[in-house]
C-alpha cells in the first residue's frame, strides 16, 4: 500500500546515486579580470599554500595578483578554444559519456575546485533532484593533499550548509591501479604509432609539489614513481620521470621537465615525446608548458622532434577507465534507493 503524504510536505524527489566527477578548475575566460579572480581562489587555499595567511596574503593580493593575472591570461590564451577552457570542456565531455553507464538511477555530473561550476552548487542540484547518495570522484590519479585532500575538503564543508546531508563517499587513488596502467599504456601506444619518427625517450612529466610536502607525509611522489614505473613494465621501455610547473622560491621535487628537457637535447637526444600521467585532462600546464614551452626549450637546446601525448581526457581508454572504477566504488549502492525515503 502506497503511504500516503499529508497536503502541505514538500515535494520529495524520487532517490538517487550521483557521481560528481571533480577537476582541479580554471577561470570562466582567458582576461587578467577571469585569472584574477581565479588565482585569488586558487592561491588562497592553505591546501596550496602553506604558509600562515598573515604572511601569505599580503603577498598573494600585493605582489601576485598585480602582476600573475595579466602574464597568466596571456598563456591561456594560447590554448583557449572555441568551446572554451580546454580542461573545463574535456571534464563536461567525460561527464557525459559515463551518463547512462551505470543506469538510469545513476545521475552523473561534474564540478571545480576553483571556478565552476561549484562543487558546493553541483552537490545542491545534485541532492535537489534526489540524490542521497553520492560518489565524489577526484581525478587525480595520485593523492595529495593540495589536490584530492583540498576537493574532499570542499565537500564536506558544502555539506555544513545542507540540512539533509546526502550519504558520501570519496574515489580513492587509482595510480597503480590496473585499469589506469592499461588505460595509460593503450593511449600512449595509439599516439606514439601515429608519430613519423620513433622518440629515443619517452618522458613522464608529472605536476610538481613542493619537496617539503614529500617529508610531510604527502605521498605525491611516491605514488608518481609507481606509475611510471609500472607504466614503463606495461610498455616493455624506459619512462624518465620528470616534475613541472614550479611555482615560488621553495625548493620543489626534482628533476624539473624543463631543465630535463635541456640537458636530454644538449646531451643529445634528438626525439622526445612527453606524456602527463597524472593529469587527467589537457590543461594551461599540458598544452601550454609542455606542448608550446616544453617543445621551444627542447628544439633550442640541440633537439629535433618532440611530441606530446595528450591526456586521457574523455576519450576511450579514460571512459573505460572510469566505469571500471566508480562501478567498483558504487558497490552496495545501487538497487536500495528505493528504501528509506517517505
Amino acid at each position: 500500500m502506497t503511504q500516503q503524504l499529508p497536503r502541505d510536505h514538500p515535494d520529495v524527489p524520487a532517490p538517487r546515486v550521483g557521481v560528481l566527477i571533480v577537476n582541479l578548475g580554471t577561470p570562466d575566460a582567458p582576461d587578467a579580470k577571469a585569472v584574477k579572480r581565479y588565482l585569488k581562489e586558487f592561491l588562497s587555499d592553505r591546501r596550496v599554500v602553506e604558509i600562515p595567511p598573515i604572511v601569505w596574503q599580503p603577498i598573494l593580493r600585493g605582489v601576485i595578483l598585480t602582476t600573475r593575472p595579466k602574464k597568466s591570461a596571456h598563456a591561456y590564451a594560447k590554448v583557449w578554444t572555441d568551446r572554451g577552457s580546454p580542461l573545463a570542456f574535456h571534464t563536461a565531455d567525460t561527464a557525459e559519456a559515463l551518463k547512462g553507464a551505470f543506469g538510469d538511477q545513476v545521475l552523473v555530473d561534474w564540478a571545480m575546485r576553483y571556478g565552476n561550476p561549484s562543487i558546493p552548487s553541483r552537490l545542491a542540484a545534485m541532492k535537489a533532484t534526489g540524490c542521497e547518495r553520492i560518489l565524489i570522484a577526484p581525478l587525480y590519479p595520485q593523492y595529495s593533499s593540495a589536490t584530492t585532500g583540498t576537493a574532499n575538503d570542499a565537500v564536506f564543508r558544502a555539506l555544513g550548509d545542507m540540512r539533509w546531508q546526502p550519504a558520501i563517499r570519496t574515489l580513492p587513488p587509482y595510480h597503480d591501479d590496473p585499469a589506469y596502467i592499461a588505460a595509460l599504456k593503450a593511449s600512449a601506444q595509439r599516439y606514439l604509432a601515429a608519430l613519423n619518427f620513433t622518440p629515443d625517450v619517452l618522458l613522464a612529466s608529472f605536476h610538481g609539489m613542493p619537496e617539503r610536502t614529500l617529508h610531510l607525509g604527502d605521498p605525491y611522489h611516491c605514488q608518481s614513481r609507481k606509475t611510471a614505473r609500472l607504466l614503463s613494465e606495461a610498455l616493455g621501455q624506459e619512462v624518465v620521470v620528470s616534475f613541472q610547473s614550479r611555482f615560488g622560491r621553495a625548493k620543489w621535487l626534482e628533476p624539473a621537465t624543463d631543465t630535463t628537457l635541456a640537458k636530454m637535447a644538449s646531451e643529445g637526444v634528438r626525439s622526445v615525446a612527453v606524456m602527463m600521467p597524472g593529469f587527467s585532462a589537457d590543461c594551461l600546464e599540458t598544452l601550454e608548458e609542455i606542448a608550446l614551452q616544453g617543445a621551444e626549450t627542447f628544439r633550442a637546446n640541440g633537439g629535433k622532434n618532440f611530441a606530446c601525448i595528450p591526456c586521457l581526457n574523455a576519450d576511450s581508454e579514460a571512459i573505460t577507465l572510469y566505469e571500471s572504477l566508480i562501478s567498483r566504488e558504487l558497490g552496495g549502492w545501487l538497487n536500495v534507493t528505493n528504501q528509506g525515503s517517505p
